[in-house]
C-alpha cells in the first residue's frame, strides 16, 4: 500500500453528501457535510474532497481506499427515470410483467389501478429459446432469429436490454448465447442476463430483478465513470468500493456490472456502523433510526448482527435479493406538512429535498417541513445550523406553519409553535408504528432494545420516539450526521450467491441412495464456493482473510413456503444433511410450535455469501471532561416554553453527564434531551440517553 494512510467514506443523500476521513496511523476521524447536487451528485463528491484537503492537509497520494454509497439507482427506480430499455423472453412469455402475480394492488379498493410494468409490452420481444426445468435445452435460438431480434431492438432506440428466458435459473448458458449475439449487434447497448444477475426460481421476480438492473445500468455506469474520473482528476489513484444492499461493499467494476446490488446501500451502511457502536458499549440488541432529509429508515439488530431479508420491495417492485432488512417511512427532516380533506394534519411522504429544501433554508421553499418545526420550537438555533455555515430563516418557518394553522382553524398566541409540536407528535407516531411492527414481527419486547439515532435529524427526534415506542435508551454516535459514511469505511467486502436446488435430504439411512439429494446439494455448494473465492480474489489487495457463510431455504415436502435456515459459523466444518435437517426441525418448531423429526426435508434454494475482511478501524477515545453549559434558551415542550441548557458536543468529555431539558449542538446535528432524561458520554464519545428513575 506504499505510504497511503487514509480511508474516505462517502454517502450521497438527497439533501447532503457526507464524508468521513479516517487517519489509519493515528486512528483519528474527520467529518464533513456538503450540500448535494441532484443534477450531478459527483460534483458534490468532488467539492467535498476538495474541502477535506483544505481542512486536513490531506494529500491525494495518501488515500488508500474510497468507499462510496449512493441512492441514485434507488431514486431512478422510484421516480421511473431510468433507461429506455427492452426485455427479451422465451416464446409465449411476453406478458410476464403484465400478469405479474395476479394480485390486486388493494384488496379493499377496486378503483386503485395496478402498477405500470417497468417495460411496456411493445418493447418486450419473444425469441425461440427455451429450456426445461431440468436444464435440458428444448430449442436453441437460430442465427436468423438472433439477427432479426438485434435489428428490431436497434429500431427501438434502447439503451439497455434485459434477457430472461424460461428456466434459465438452472443454466445461464442459453441466455449468454442470446446476450452475446445482442452485444455484437448492439455494441453501445448494455445487456443483462437473469441467470447471471440472480439465478433463483420464480419467473416474475427473477424478471423484475433483471429488468431493474438493466433499467439503471446506463445511468449508474455513467455516474461511476464520472465519479472515477473526477476522483482521478484530483490525483487520487486509490481503489473505489461501492456499498451494497447486504451491508458489505463491492469493487467498482462489480458495481458497474451489477448496479442492482447497490440501490439500498446507504441505509445498510448505517446499520453496519450501529452494530459497531453497540459492540463497543456491550449492547447487542439495537433498533436503528436513520432520519435524514427525506425519510426515516429503521432496522433491527439482534446478537450484534443486522437482520437480513431475502427479499423486499423497491417502490412497487419486488427485489428478490438479500438485503439488510430496513423499513422506511416518509418522515424525514424535509418531509412536508399538509392538511387532508378532513382537516387532519399529515406528514410526508412528499419531501422538500435539497432543492428547494425546508422554508428556513432560504432556497425558495414555501411548504412547512419537520425541520421548520424544530426551528420554530427552539430546538434548532438559526445561527448555528451546520456549525454556522447556514443561517436559518425563523420568520419564514413561522410563516409557513401559520399557513398550516389557517387550514386547521387554529388561532391565538403561539399557534405556529403549537402546529409544530403537533407535527412532531404525528411524526413520532408514524415512526413508533414502524418500530412496533418490526418488534412484533420478530416476537421481541422493544423495552429490551436501545435506539441508535443518526442522520441529520435522528438525534433531534430520538428522545421523542423512544417515549412513544417504549424503547429503553438512546445511543447517539459522535458524528451522527455522517454515520452512514462511517459505516461505509467500516464495512467488509461482501457478495451473495444463490442457486435453486430442489432436493430431498434427510439424516443418513432415512432415504434410499436414489432419493438422497445431499450429494447434489454438496456439489452445488462447492461450485458456489469456488465462484465466490475466485471473485473475492479479484476485489483488491485491501482484503485480508475471508469467510464463507451458508444458508438454505427449506420446507417439509408439499409445503408452499420455506424457512431460511442459517448454518452457524462454528458448525460450518460439520456441515451435513444431519445438521441441516436438525436446524430446520428446531426452527420450524420455534416458529410454528411443531416439527416432524422423522420427515425428510426439501431444499429449494442454496445461499452462500463470501465476506472479505478489511483492516479494522479503531474508534477514537475521548479524554475525561466535565460538561459546561454555554447558555440557556427557551424550547417549546409539552405545550409551553421551557428553559433548556445548551451544550456544545465538543465540550462533552468522557464521563460527562447532563440532565434534561437540554440541547446538545454539533456541526452535523442537534440532540434534544427531554425533562426527566439523562445523557452520559462514554470513552468513545457516544451519548447514552436514559430515563431517570423516579425517586
Amino acid at each position: 500500500m506504499g505510504s497511503a494512510r487514509y480511508r474516505i467514506g462517502i454517502d450521497v443523500g438527497g439533501t447532503f453528501t457526507d464524508f468521513v476521513l479516517v487517519d489509519m496511523d493515528r486512528q483519528l476521524l474527520s467529518f464533513h457535510k456538503e450540500p448535494s447536487v441532484p443534477d450531478d451528485p459527483s460534483a458534490a463528491v468532488e467539492r467535498g474532497l476538495e474541502a477535506l484537503e483544505r481542512r486536513t492537509g490531506l494529500m491525494p497520494t495518501d488515500v488508500e481506499v474510497i468507499v462510496h454509497g449512493t441512492t441514485i439507482g434507488l431514486n431512478a427506480i422510484i421516480q421511473r427515470r431510468g433507461a429506455r430499455m427492452a426485455l427479451v423472453v422465451s416464446e409465449g412469455n411476453r406478458d410476464v410483467l403484465e400478469i405479474a402475480r395476479l394480485r390486486l394492488p388493494s384488496s379493499y379498493d377496486f378503483t386503485v389501478p395496478r402498477e405500470r410494468p417497468l417495460v411496456p409490452r411493445d418493447r418486450v420481444f419473444e425469441i425461440d429459446a427455451r429450456m426445461r426445468a431440468d436444464g435440458t435445452i428444448v430449442s436453441p435460438p437460430s442465427a436468423e432469429r438472433l439477427a432479426s431480434l438485434g435489428e428490431a431492438l436497434a429500431g427501438c432506440g434502447v439503451e439497455a436490454v434485459a434477457v430472461m428466458l424460461l428456466n434459465a435459473y438452472r443454466d445461464a448458458g442459453l441466455e449468454r448465447t442470446v446476450a452475446a449475439a445482442l452485444r455484437a449487434a448492439l455494441p453501445t447497448v448494455l445487456v443483462t442476463e437473469s441467470g447471471v444477475i440472480w439465478p433463483e426460481v420464480r419467473e416474475y421476480e427473477r424478471c423484475v430483478v433483471t429488468a431493474l438492473n438493466a433499467f439503471i445500468h446506463p445511468l449508474m455506469t455513467r455516474y461511476f465513470n464520472r465519479l472515477q474520473a473526477n476522483i482521478a482528476n484530483r490525483g487520487i489513484q486509490a481503489p473505489i468500493y461501492i456499498t451494497g444492499n447486504n451491508g458489505g461493499t463491492l469493487g467498482l467494476d462489480t458495481a458497474r456490472a451489477r448496479p442492482i446490488n447497490t440501490i439500498l446501500s446507504g441505509p445498510a451502511s448505517g446499520v453496519v456502523a450501529s452494530t459497531r457502536i453497540g459492540a463497543a458499549v456491550d449492547q447487542p440488541r439495537l433498533i436503528t433510526l436513520d432520519m435524514g432529509g427525506t425519510s426515516a429508515d429503521m432496522a433491527l439488530c439482534r446478537a450484534g448482527v443486522p437482520e437480513f431479508a431475502t427479499g423486499t420491495f423497491v417502490g412497487e417492485f419486488p427485489l428478490m435479493m438479500p438485503v439488510v432488512n430496513v423499513g422506511a417511512i416518509g418522515a424525514g427532516g424535509g418531509s412536508i406538512l399538509w392538511v387532508d380533506a378532513q382537516g387532519v394534519l399529515k406528514i410526508g411522504p412528499d419531501s422538500a429535498g435539497a432543492d428547494p429544501g425546508p422554508v428556513c433554508y432560504r432556497r425558495g421553499g414555501t411548504r412547512a417541513t419537520i425541520t421548520d418545526c424544530y426551528l420554530a420550537c427552539g430546538i434548532l438555533h438559526p445561527d448555528r445550523f451546520l456549525g454556522g455555515r447556514m443561517r436559518l430563516d425563523a420568520d419564514g418557518a413561522h410563516g409557513a406553519l401559520d399557513r398550516i394553522a389557517d387550514r386547521l382553524g387554529l388561532d391565538g398566541v403561539d399557534r405556529s409553535v403549537r402546529v409544530a409540536e403537533a407535527a412532531l407528535r404525528v411524526a413520532s407516531t408514524k415512526m413508533a408504528t414502524e418500530v412496533i411492527k418490526l418488534t412484533a414481527q420478530a416476537g421481541i419486547d422493544p423495552r429490551d432494545f436501545s435506539l441508535v439515532a443518526y442522520g441529520g435529524a435522528g438525534p433531534t427526534h430520538a428522545n421523542l420516539l423512544v417515549l412513544e415506542a417504549r424503547l429503553n435508551s438512546v445511543l447517539v454516535p459522535t458524528a451522527p450526521g455522517t454515520f452512514c459514511a462511517l459505516g461505509a469505511v467500516l464495512a467488509d467486502v461482501r457478495r451473495d450467491y444463490v442457486r435453486t436446488a430442489r432436493h430431498l435430504i434427510a439424516p443418513a439411512g432415512v432415504l434410499d441412495s436414489g432419493q438422497d439429494g445431499w450429494p447434489s446439494v454438496a456439489l452445488a455448494l462447492a461450485d458456489l464456493e469456488s465462484e465466490a473465492r475466485a471473485w473475492i480474489a479479484r476485489e483488491g489487495d485491501l482484503i485480508g482473510e475471508h469467510d464463507i457463510t451458508v444458508s438454505f431455504n427449506l420446507r417439509y415436502p408439499s409445503q408452499a413456503y420455506e424457512l431460511e435456515v442459517i448454518v452457524p459459523p462454528d458448525q460450518m466444518p460439520a456441515l451435513s444433511a444431519d445438521l441441516v435437517c436438525a436446524l430446520f426441525h428446531t426452527q420450524h418448531h420455534q416458529l410454528y410450535g411443531f416439527q416432524h423429526p422423522t420427515s425428510p426435508v426439501q431444499t429449494t434454494t442454496l445461499r452462500l455469501a463470501v465476506i472479505g475482511r478489511v483492516p479494522a478501524i479503531g474508534l477514537p477515545e475521548l479524554a475525561p471532561g466535565e460538561p459546561n453549559a454555554q447558555e440557556t434558551r427557551q424550547v417549546w415542550l409539552d405545550g409551553r416554553w421551557t428553559k433548556a441548557a445548551v451544550y456544545a458536543r465538543s465540550d462533552l468529555g468522557h464521563g460527562a453527564m447532563i440532565d434534561g431539558p437540554a440541547v446538545v449542538e454539533q456541526p452535523d446535528t442537534t440532540v434534544l434531551l427531554l425533562p426527566g432524561w439523562r445523557a452520559r458520554a462514554d470513552r468513545h464519545g457516544t451519548l447514552h440517553m436514559t430515563e431517570v428513575p423516579l425517586a
